[in-house]
């Protein structure tokens, strides 16, 4: 890997988000289902941060005798009670519509259960916007946090979907106080355009809409392949000479299972931590697996916490 890519960063890429998290009030989260202990530490940890104001929605019973089992003090937090893991999910939606919470987070329910309450066409949190999934990996070898996306939502995204998937991934990045005007690279298995590899043509499409103004607020280019898109040195060598080449920090995947397994990789042998937060909703969902470490979970909450900040100071003031 390149030097630029090697560069030493001070400790813990997600210990500045975290400590930029604790610096905003803390957001009402409707927790949905935490009735094992790596969810309901998960809330209660970042909470103690200063980070989220939990509103715990599932079975009442389980849910306190969880919190007995394992010493954890969940006294100052609201908790409404619900049937089973459906019934919670459902709940927690309702509960933003109410406007009880700006942040959705997962619990000890399987993905499908709380996305199909978000994404339901009557009453869900669905909004003109494609959900999307962006895993924020800090990896320990890479000098920027590195965006991935999509890598749990759409399983093989259109060029439209596509579109929506890097402006969700932009205005994260942009909003969230990870800089400003990302370098987004449009992965693919090479670097050159052919009509033998889709996703391809889709990439060299996606860079001419963002210089159309379809896509806005990053800087983009591609088909590159994962190399020449994190590497300097071997851009230089496939003669590729762009802003992104070598120094991406959003890396856009052709699909579910490519980026899957590109994140798993980078978390098992890379040692990299990555947070999830779904885009595109009403609110952000804050994705968490059975997987993450503790510090991984409160990024999670960090990250989506600074993006609903974010978005509350550009929301428009009604005039009384």
């Amino acid at each position: 890997m390149s030097a630029d890519a090697t560069a030493t960063q001070s400790p813990g890429k997600y210990d500045r988000l975290i400590a930029a998290a604790r610096a905003i009030p803390a957001a009402p989260t409707i927790v949905v289902h935490p009735c094992d202990e790596t969810s309901l530490r998960g809330a209660v940890d970042s909470a103690l941060a200063g980070i989220i104001r939990p509103v715990l929605v599932g079975p009442e019973r389980k849910i306190r005798d969880t919190a007995a089992k394992f010493g954890l003090d969940i006294s100052g937090y609201d908790l409404i009670d619900a049937a089973h893991s459906d019934d919670a999910a459902a709940k927690g939606v309702e509960l933003i519509h109410a406007a009880k919470g700006e942040l959705l987070m997962k619990g000890s329910l399987h993905t499908d259960e709380l996305m199909r309450a978000v994404t339901a066409k009557v009453g869900g949190l669905r909004t003109d916007r494609r959900i999307s999934h962006v895993f924020v990996m800090d990896v320990p070898a890479y000098a920027d946090t590195i965006f991935v996306t999509d890598a749990a939502i759409n399983i093989f995204p259109d060029l439209d979907a596509k579109r929506d998937i890097i402006q969700n991934a932009i205005d994260l990045y942009n909003q969230a106080g990870f800089g400003k005007s990302p370098r987004v690279a449009i992965l693919s298995a090479v670097e050159t355009v052919t009509s033998k590899i889709p996703s391809t043509i889709e990439a060299a499409a996606l860079c001419k809409m963002a210089d159309r103004g379809q896509i806005t607020g990053g800087v983009l280019d591609g088909p590159l392949a994962f190399d020449n898109a994190i590497d300097v040195e071997s851009a230089r060598i496939k003669g590729i000479r762009s802003e992104v080449a070598g120094r991406a920090q959003i890396l856009v995947v052709p699909d579910l299972e490519s980026g899957n397994m590109l994140a798993k990789n980078l978390a098992y042998f890379a040692k990299a931590d990555g947070a999830g937060i779904v885009l595109g909703a009403r609110v952000p969902v804050i994705l968490t697996s059975r997987a993450d470490s503790p510090r991984a979970r409160m990024a999670s909450c960090a990250v989506a916490a600074l993006y609903a900040h974010a978005r509350r100071q550009k929301a428009p003031t009604v005039a009384a």
